[in-house]
């Protein structure tokens, strides 16, 4: 299993049916690096507490709203005019490329912000997806994405 989050988040993105669990999830409200993270520290053993979780959203929530979401919008508003202007097609990758630097940079910053936190006794709650997601989540989307991540791990 990849130590890094930035990592373990390519490698379990590129597992079968994350793709599509991830973009499922998103279309409900989640943010994907939050649930990318959440699986890492699973994978982890961390124990997941209101404060760790509180502490992941005060760092997730602003970067998401005033960074990565406007540059995701902006891409996808551009999605149809793209198909048939050359110009407009490639500063959409330009876009897309940009809305991929900030996701790494929330990975980072979610990163720095777990470094301290270590494995917890086997009795500790380690159900980091569930708290992270949007209420309610999509189980099977969840289970798609605890899957994978274990396939990482073993």
């Amino acid at each position: 299993m990849p130590t890094d989050l930035w990592r373990f988040a390519e490698a379990l993105y590129q597992r079968p049916g994350v793709e599509a669990a991830c973009l499922l999830l998103q279309t409900q409200g989640a943010d994907v690096c939050l649930l990318l993270c959440a699986a890492w520290l699973e994978c982890r053993q961390v124990a997941c507490t209101d404060e760790r979780n509180e502490a992941l959203l005060a760092l997730a929530h602003p970067w998401q709203q005033q960074v990565v979401v406007p540059l995701r919008q902006l891409r996808q508003s551009w999605r149809e005019q793209a198909q048939s202007d050359r110009t407009l097609a490639a500063l959409r990758e330009q876009i897309k490329q940009l809305e991929l630097a900030a996701e790494r940079e929330q990975l980072e910053r979610l990163a720095v912000c777990t470094q301290d936190w270590s494995s917890q006794p086997a009795n500790a709650s380690l159900n980091w997806l569930e708290s992270l997601a949007p209420q309610p989540g999509n189980r099977d989307a969840l289970q798609t994405l605890r899957i994978a991540a274990a396939h990482l791990s073993a």
